[in-house]
């Protein structure tokens, strides 16, 4: 029998080995760091021949299936859906829960940089050798921000001029775009046509899920290399000077993680959160050990379908999406680094500047690529619209790894909510339809159960609808 996403068949549970190689690589690493020092030739070749490569392996396996993952899941789901009406509430719904999640945790964000002030409390010497030491990465990053068209040119870029060039360069926007009219057209042509490309997208997809599970035996093995790769290189000594800074960020991320969306959780959405979190456990880590919400999307898709018992038509729909606007965690990183590096520079920002620095916040984060380290240009470029000095970005380079991975988890936390919100809100998902086994869709077999069938559609799994007296799928 196949193996399901959560579930590594006898003995330890999958999400128990990738959460134990995540602690076994964090404690290697800081061992390494504080011993030998990030430096040490023994350190250096530790990263360069086993610790690098293996976790660079489980992440270009996760990347190899974004893209025919990406396009087989917007198209099925676009087309599962069927009345381009309906595809319409949906995505409304989607895009509006993203902004209104994203402007709350921007909004935290600037309340606890506030309250805290963690920029009155960076001594001036350590500012100055903070610019001096990470100056060269920020001047890369001030031109990174520089060739960066971000404004009506990223909504034209939506619509791509070759989708097998978006494919190539990861472009998930145009990617999406591509998917969304593919599978658009598939409900307006007669259902005996649209059939066999249906069906076709059901066995990629099905495939590329196969292959979730393949990179997925690896994720522990993974997970320690990139852990370790992170922990052993870190920068320890910048968290005494930076700490209120960190602490601020990392106590903000959390309260949004955890309050806000426990809230959602348990209001709108009628499930407990503790029940939610624990289901989406392999989701979590993956986020954190990657800093990619693209890198996550493949597991976040099996999950939710898998453990939560989310409708593929809706999962597939919604999360790819998600992992490209549904930044939470990215606009409250944001909008606190913003007023912060503002306080160490003493560049005083009024309320109505810090509501515009929320929208920025909001605004950037949505076009912010889903890689690690995708929003530090950006934020760039808000830094300087308010008159911060752009190459002040150097005192947090130091220690952004840390936080991207802590903002990325934040992110696909967010990606998950939302799927569950829009599905519940469709009429098509409720707590009752979260499996009693983890791991485990009791109505949906396995590829390698039904050889030369069709797996069952997402019809199988909700209510049947009436047929489209026009014939359309």
């Amino acid at each position: 029998m196949a193996e399901s996403i959560g579930n590594s068949g006898k003995g330890m549970k999958l999400h128990t080995k990738v959460l134990l190689g995540l602690v076994t690589g964090a404690l290697l690493g800081v061992a390494a760091n504080v011993t030998l020092g990030g430096d040490h030739a023994f350190v250096v070749a530790a990263n360069k021949y086993v610790a690098g490569p293996i976790g660079q392996i489980f992440l270009r396996m996760l990347f190899m299936i974004v893209v025919p993952l990406v396009f087989a899941s917007i198209a099925l789901g676009v087309a599962g859906l069927g009345d381009l009406r309906r595809v319409g509430r949906v995505g409304g719904k989607a895009i509006g829960y993203f902004l209104v999640t994203t402007a709350l945790a921007a909004m935290l964000g600037l309340v606890a940089v506030n309250i805290f002030q963690p920029g009155n409390q960076l001594p001036e010497e350590v500012r100055t050798e903070l610019l001096a030491t990470y100056a060269d990465d920020a001047g890369s990053k001030v031109e990174a921000a520089a060739t960066s068209n971000f404004g009506i040119e990223t909504l034209v870029n939506i619509v791509p001029r070759n989708p097998l060039r978006a494919a190539v360069d990861l472009d998930l926007l145009g990617l999406i775009f591509f998917g969304f009219i593919f599978g658009a057209a598939l409900t307006m042509i007669a259902a005996e046509r649209a059939k066999p490309m249906v069906a076709v997208l059901e066995s990629l997809n099905d495939v590329v899920i196969k292959v979730v599970e393949f990179a997925m035996r690896l994720a522990p093995y993974g997970v320690t290399g990139l852990i370790f790769g992170v922990t052993s290189r870190f920068g320890w000594a910048l968290l005494a000077p930076l700490g209120s800074y960190v602490a601020v960020v990392l106590g903000a991320l959390l309260v949004h993680a955890i309050v806000t969306n426990g809230i959602i959780l348990r209001m709108l959405i009628g499930i407990s959160p503790k029940l939610f979190f624990s289901r989406i456990r392999s989701s979590i880590v993956t986020a954190f050990s990657t800093s990619s919400s693209s890198a996550t999307l493949p597991t976040n898709l099996a999950v939710i379908e898998q453990n939560v018992g989310v409708p593929p038509s809706i999962a597939g729909f919604v999360l790819p999406i998600g992992s490209t606007m549904c930044m939470n965690g990215t606009a409250l990183f944001e909008g606190i680094t913003v007023l912060f590096l503002a306080q160490v520079f003493g560049v005083s920002l009024d309320l109505g500047q810090q509501v515009a620095v929320v929208v920025m916040s909001v605004l950037t984060a949505v076009g912010a690529a889903g890689v690690p380290g995708g929003s530090i240009p950006l934020l760039v470029g808000v830094l300087a619209m308010f008159r911060i000095p752009p190459e002040g970005i150097a005192i947090i380079l130091g220690v952004d790894r840390i936080l991207d991975m802590s903002r990325t988890t934040v992110n696909v936390i967010g990606d998950m909510c939302a799927t569950t919100w829009v599905a519940k809100s469709e009429g098509v998902w409720t707590a009752a339809s979260v499996p009693a086994t983890e791991g485990i869709i009791e109505s949906q077999p396995k590829l390698d159960e039904t050889p030369g069938e069709v797996l069952v559609s997402d019809a199988d799994i909700r209510p049947p609808r009436q047929p489209d007296p026009a014939g359309r799928v």
